[in-house]
């Protein structure tokens, strides 16, 4: 059962007319109408190659820490070894993973994208970019701090540990998390 998000604290003072169940209702609907939008091009691009949502999932985590392990690739998706087979298999097969045994425990498969994949993967962000961009743009830097502190909310907390690991691997100047070192 996933974890119930932190509760809400009201500040002193402050309108918890957002707290209505009317305003709940639509902030799921902006969660749904965004994300459907925020897919379509990427769906578009994969549709003409087969291929759906898991495999944009799988393209952006690998592109993400190249030389992740399967056991933190699945951990990260929050799905089953028999589905990541289903789309990893034909991905690793039409060229766009790579997949290497550990380089201390041969048992360990690492996978990285390939040329194909990191350009599969690019085009993939760009249909994405321009999104995140306008909208960000539009919403200034403390709207965009308020939607991270909303979407970390929305993690329970292994996801919120697994997104951390990535945000300190983005900073140069932080330690690299351990699924993302090599093995």
């Amino acid at each position: 059962m996933p974890e119930r998000p932190p509760a809400l604290t009201p500040v002193a003072g402050r309108n918890l007319l957002f707290l209505r169940e009317e305003e709940l209702r639509l902030a799921q609907d902006l969660l749904y109408f965004g994300y459907r939008d925020f897919t379509s091009g990427p769906d578009r691009i994969l549709e003409g190659r087969g291929m759906g949502r898991a495999h944009h999932r799988v393209l952006h985590f690998v592109g993400r820490a190249p030389g992740i392990r399967v056991g933190d690739l699945l951990a990260i998706l929050g799905i089953t070894k028999q589905s990541l087979g289903r789309v990893l298999q034909p991905m690793i097969e039409s060229g766009l993973i790579a997949q290497a045994p550990g380089r201390t425990d041969k048992r360990q498969r690492l996978l990285r994208l390939t040329p194909e994949g990191e350009a599969l993967e690019r085009q993939l962000f760009a249909a994405q970019r321009e999104w995140v961009l306008r909208a960000y743009r539009e919403a200034g830097p403390q709207a965009v701090e308020g939607f991270r502190q909303v979407m970390r909310g929305l993690m329970g907390a292994e996801a919120r540990q697994q997104f951390e690991m990535l945000e300190r691997a983005a900073a140069p100047d932080r330690a690299q998390p351990a699924f993302l070192r090599s093995a």
